[in-house]
């Protein structure tokens, strides 16, 4: 049986992703100072303003404007007169301290009693893995990241001079019998200098773009190619649209392609379970895989707040699984510790790591360096 499935990704000038890249940015300041700060940082951005918001407390002491301008211009928005630019943007802040009632659920004295440290707040996230490429990840979301960042390439390299900082792009590839077979689709909409025509445009994203990134067996004469469907893009990023953390959650992940519990990453320090649960679930998932004990693994964790131990675990294997589901559930359970400050322990989650996953997914490919995509569990049933 044939199916379709799609995946989005988008560039690091899009205005969400501006956003995110700012929060984490901060989040990692202040971890670079005081490991124990504890983050809730959110930013939203429009014409010519950013506004940082949110609870921090930490002992560290930053210059959160010069973080956000600082973010800007490597992003590339240093063009006075276009509605965006890191010199003349209007950046406001308002951020107070975390919450007592919060914070007396999380904060434990003693390296005994810190492992006991409850989860900042309630939720349940989900981790997946599969076969469908090298990076146990999901195909469409993959390919989607990779033209993403190819797109940034060939920008930020002066190989396409016109191009400016935001961009989309989407991906749709062909089941058979829930095997990737061939891409049926490709969109890319990219920001552009308004000097250039269309056709060279189109032309230059199909060859500059596409053709080095996706996999040219997988590429067909019935492959359909999209580029800038609407003809122009030259009012863009935070000009064009409103930014906001978080809500690029779906291209941060799986795709789409695998369930989520709706948390956001970006901004947040490792005490919130949105972040740490959701890089142990696909620590476990990941793992699974490739340990080759299912082909296909996804693992819910749910969490309360002021609660060390999760409230509930959940993992499916679809029916691929090469054991039982009641002994890999058990022994997933004896080997791994899933409270937040274990969790946190483990993966080095109070170093200044987060800017690196800000843009392009937080696993896969694009996170093959951080340590919940190592694959060094041990499992034995």
């Amino acid at each position: 049986m044939k199916t379709f499935f799609t995946s989005e990704s988008v560039t690091c000038g899009h205005p969400d992703k501006v956003c995110d890249q700012i929060a984490d940015r901060i989040l990692d300041s202040l971890l670079e100072q005081d490991p124990d700060s504890r983050v809730a940082c959110e930013v939203t951005c429009t014409t010519d303003q950013v506004h940082i918001f949110g609870e921090v407390t930490t002992k560290a002491s930053v210059d959160y404007p010069s973080i956000a301008r600082l973010v800007i211009e490597e992003i590339g928005y240093t063009c006075p007169g276009r509605g965006f630019d890191a010199a003349s943007c209007d950046i406001r802040i308002d951020l107070h301290k975390q919450s007592p009632d919060i914070a007396r659920g999380i904060s434990r004295r003693g390296e005994a009693e810190m492992l006991n440290s409850g989860a900042g707040d309630q939720g349940m996230m989900f981790g997946f893995a599969c076969r469908e490429t090298n990076s146990l990840m999901p195909l469409p979301i993959e390919l989607a990241n990779s033209l993403a960042k190819r797109l940034e390439h060939v920008r930020r390299t002066s190989e396409l001079l016109y191009l400016l900082p935001d961009g989309k792009t989407q991906v749709t590839v062909e089941y058979e019998d829930d095997v990737p077979k061939r891409i049926a689709n490709v969109i890319i909409s990219t920001q552009h200098c308004e000097k250039i025509d269309i056709k060279t445009l189109r032309s230059d994203i199909i060859n500059h773009v596409i053709y080095p990134t996706l996999p040219a067996d997988m590429i067909d004469d019935t492959t359909q190619f999209f580029i800038n469907p609407t003809g122009r893009f030259v009012i863009g990023g935070p000009a064009g649209d409103s930014g906001l953390t978080g809500r690029k959650i779906i291209s941060d992940t799986y795709g789409g392609y695998a369930r989520h519990g709706g948390g956001a990453f970006s901004g947040k320090d490792a005490s919130k379970v949105d972040r740490s649960g959701a890089y142990m679930a696909r620590y476990i998932a990941k793992n699974i895989v490739a340990l080759k004990l299912a082909d296909k693994c996804e693992v819910q964790l749910s969490y309360g707040i002021g609660l060390a131990e999760p409230i509930a675990v959940r993992i499916d294997t679809f029916g691929t699984e090469k054991v039982s589901k009641y002994s890999l559930y058990d022994a997933v359970l004896n080997s791994v510790d899933l409270r937040p400050a274990a969790i946190i322990q483990k993966f080095g989650l109070t170093a200044p790591i987060f800017s690196k996953v800000s843009c392009y997914g937080h696993f896969g490919n694009n996170a093959s360096m951080m340590p919940w995509e190592r694959t060094d569990l041990s499992i034995t049933i």
